[in-house]
């Protein structure tokens, strides 16, 4: 999510006297003299003694310049939380855009909001963002200026929002227990202070300026000084879970009646334990993943590589932004079904590290990588896995490495990866980027799953170098990526081997301080990939602009010409790729646009003909409470047969509905439905085709949630899929379950 970074690109300069000299003017924080009532209400005692910060600086549009609204933060501390005020300045609240949903929606960007980036390890490159709309709905990410914002960790915080007649109110209390700091006194920390404000532009303020043309973010915070005597670690949190639920499926084919399975129950238990202040250790027995939600609908056909969903299971968020490297040998769903699993996350010796064990059941699918596509076998094997990563910080640059070992309960087959990569920021405006791996991997032999699972044994390596510069006129971009058609990552996702790969790109950017538009940007680009012989796999030249403007919008439209090697022909291809992005107002509150038109390679036939491929997106605000969110994809190809006028190929199209109603914020009820069909042509295809595919998944869930790890789930499932013989959408397997779950802390 880039709600909060600012669309700020990535980059950090090398050494520590650059860090400093990039910092924002110091803070001096207090102990609090009183106490505190968290309600919104900046009157309690605990205030009077605050540090006051009332100089900000309008960063977007504006380029450093005095907010068009006042805006005041004050900061204090006591012996267990640290706590952040706001008075947030509106000369309209009635244009405010706060509407009630569940944590962590925040609209990326729609919704007022406030709060704060926090650096309590000073890195001057990683922080935690805490922010909050008028409604009090919660947001926490993880920001790091080498792989970017990390909204799926979450954390135990509190706070209150007042709306009134000049604007809102906030305040927050976050234990020490829930941030990771050095175990030195006094303390050295830094900070942002941050709002967003949409309304004609998008507007943002921070405590610190953010220089254009200069790569870093967090670099750019506040020194926060006068933290004293703080704790020294020993928190200890215990969530433990009950879960049940009842399935049915059909008797006999799809369509027939459906038998009830008996009732599952659950029971788990996670332990957090934290040592120190800087490390945490998490263990968990019979794990509860049943909570795992794909919200992005993704359009399958005639795609050649696997497609990619985020991880959203809490047990494998501990230390994430730390899998986050150039080469994705780490992706975390691979982990199927694990019954146990354990981890360490901290900082020692001025290395973070984080090891994570599990123990897979296994289940789903593995990736079958191949230089023009990926295949699938199912992975009906139990699997010991091992990850574990390091990192340096040097300055504001880095080295680090890591290590993923899957071995097979049966001992016949396994793949383990090894390898650095570092991080170089010469300046802030420069970065240079590299990671190279070596994978030895032994296949299952279990050739009737896929025909290169025949026990076979294959080593390989993987290597990727990057260059980015950044500038306020010119960005440059250079890429060279290695990988041996050899290499293997059965933990992460690279479905894509047997290749070199190059990409180059520049632009050039004006910031207009009058009119529709706030940036222009004209681009080019090169891509080329070759396969281990340097014989053409694909290459595309890409040419196009993007703007920022009115209502928050963000859009882009190019001209793309590129060849792909199909079934041993380089087929052409040329199209107009385009991208658009707004946040109109309250009611139709975001908008995404995104596709393609032009030719379309039939990958199935190997051959060009034309299509569209193109993805709506709307968010809509009836009320205050509910949110639909409405999702349409839509993708279709045509083609030329001898003798014959175009004919369509086929035309693939997802649509989505999900209503939202949110009581509290803490308290809501989701009601989801998705429809997916294909309709082909089959007399078009070189081989057997189904003239058509389609399903339906429905679900309710009605939640409640105390804080992330306290909470009651209720839902329903219903899905169902095509059946060629009834003509009709028939039930494939119905879902009942309730969750309760609640975390204790010592």
């Amino acid at each position: 999510m880039r709600a909060l970074a600012l669309g700020v690109a990535i980059g950090v300069p090398a050494s520590a006297a650059a860090q400093s000299s990039l910092a924002g003017e110091p803070i001096r924080i207090t102990r609090a003299t009183g106490g505190f009532a968290i309600d919104g209400d900046l009157s309690d005692e605990g205030w009077r003694g605050a540090t006051r910060i009332d100089k900000w600086y309008e960063v977007q549009p504006g380029d450093n310049v005095e907010p068009p609204v006042k805006n005041v933060g004050y900061l204090t501390y006591d012996d267990r939380f640290f706590y952040a005020g706001f008075e947030f300045e509106d000369p309209d609240p009635r244009a405010m855009r706060a509407p009630f949903a569940d944590r962590d929606d925040i609209g990326n960007g729609f919704s007022d909001y406030g709060g704060i980036l926090l650096d309590p390890r000073n890195t001057g490159r990683t922080g935690t963002f805490f922010v909050v709309t008028p409604r009090n709905i919660q947001y926490d990410s993880v920001f790091d200026d080498g792989s970017g914002e990390d909204s799926s960790p979450d954390f135990f915080w509190e706070s209150a929002t007042r709306i009134t007649e000049r604007g809102w109110t906030l305040e927050m209390r976050i234990p020490f227990s829930s941030l990771r700091y050095k175990t030195v006194d006094p303390q050295t920390w830094t900070i942002l202070l941050y709002r967003n404000y949409p309304r004609t532009f998008h507007y943002q303020f921070f405590s610190a300026k953010q220089p254009r043309g200069d790569s870093c973010f967090v670099c750019h915070s506040n020194p926060l000084v006068g933290l004293e005597h703080l704790p020294a670690g020993g928190h200890l949190v215990a969530a433990p879970y009950v879960s049940a639920g009842e399935s049915a499926h059909p008797r006999g084919d799809t369509g027939s009646p459906l038998v009830d399975d008996p009732v599952k129950t659950h029971v788990g238990l996670d332990v957090k334990w934290t040592p120190n202040a800087d490390n945490a250790i998490d263990l968990t027995v019979k794990p509860d993943f049943s909570q795992v939600e794909s919200d992005t609908a993704q359009i399958s056909a005639n795609e050649r590589f696997a497609l990619f969903f985020p991880e959203k299971r809490p047990f494998f968020l501990e230390g994430a932004d730390l899998f986050q490297t150039p080469i994705q040998a780490v992706y975390t769903r691979t982990i199927t079904s694990p019954r146990w699993g354990g981890r360490v996350t901290g900082k020692e010796a001025g290395v973070r590290y984080t090891v994570l064990v599990a123990d897979d059941a296994g289940g789903g699918t593995a990736i079958l990588p191949g230089p023009n596509e990926s295949n699938f076998a199912p992975q009906d094997f139990g699997s010991t896995v091992l990850v574990g990563r390091a990192k340096r910080d040097i300055g504001l640059s880095s080295i680090g490495a890591m290590v993923v070992d899957r071995e097979a309960k049966s001992g016949d087959h396994h793949n383990r990866v090894l390898g650095p990569d570092f991080q170089w920021r010469p300046s802030g405006s420069d970065a240079v980027t590299g990671q190279f791996l070596y994978s030895a991997t032994r296949t299952p032999d279990r050739p009737e799953l896929a025909a290169q699972w025949d026990g076979r044994y294959l080593a390989g390596h993987a290597g990727l170098l990057r260059y980015v510069h950044t500038g306020e006129l010119l960005d440059v971009t250079a890429l060279y990526r290695d990988l041996g058609s050899r290499f293997r990552a059965d933990d992460g996702f690279v479905p894509q081997v047997g290749i070199r790969a190059g990409h180059g790109e520049a632009g050039l950017t004006t910031r207009p301080e009058q009119g529709a538009l706030r940036r222009l940007r004209g681009f080019a680009t090169y891509d080329r990939i070759v396969d281990p012989d340097f014989h053409l796999l694909s290459q595309e030249v890409t040419t196009g602009v993007s703007a920022d403007g009115l209502l928050g919008s963000t859009g882009q439209i190019a001209y793309a010409y590129d060849q792909i090697l199909v079934a041993g022909k380089l087929l052409p291809r040329n199209e107009v790729v385009y991208a658009l992005s707004m946040t109109p107002g309250v009611i139709i509150s975001r908008i995404d646009l995104t596709g393609s038109a032009g030719q379309q390679i039939d990958f199935d036939n190997a051959r060009v003909g034309t299509g569209f491929d193109g993805t709506l997106s709307m968010k809509l605000r009836l009320a205050s409470h509910l949110e639909l969110t409405v999702n349409e994809s839509l993708r279709w190809v045509d083609v030329d047969v001898s003798g014959q006028s175009r004919s369509r190929l086929f035309t693939a199209r997802v649509d989505s509905l999900r209503a939202t109603y949110s009581f509290t914020p803490r308290m809501f009820v989701r009601v989801t439905g998705q429809y997916e069909v294909t309709r082909r042509s089959p007399e078009l295809y070189l081989m057997p085709v189904a003239a058509k595919d389609a399903s339906f998944n429905g679900s309710a869930l009605f939640g409640y949630k105390v804080d992330w790890q306290s909470v009651v789930f209720v839902g329903y499932g219903d899905n169902r899929a095509f059946v060629e013989t009834t003509r009709n959408l028939d039930v494939t397997g119905r879902q009942v379950f309730v969750k309760l779950s609640h975390a204790f802390q010592w």
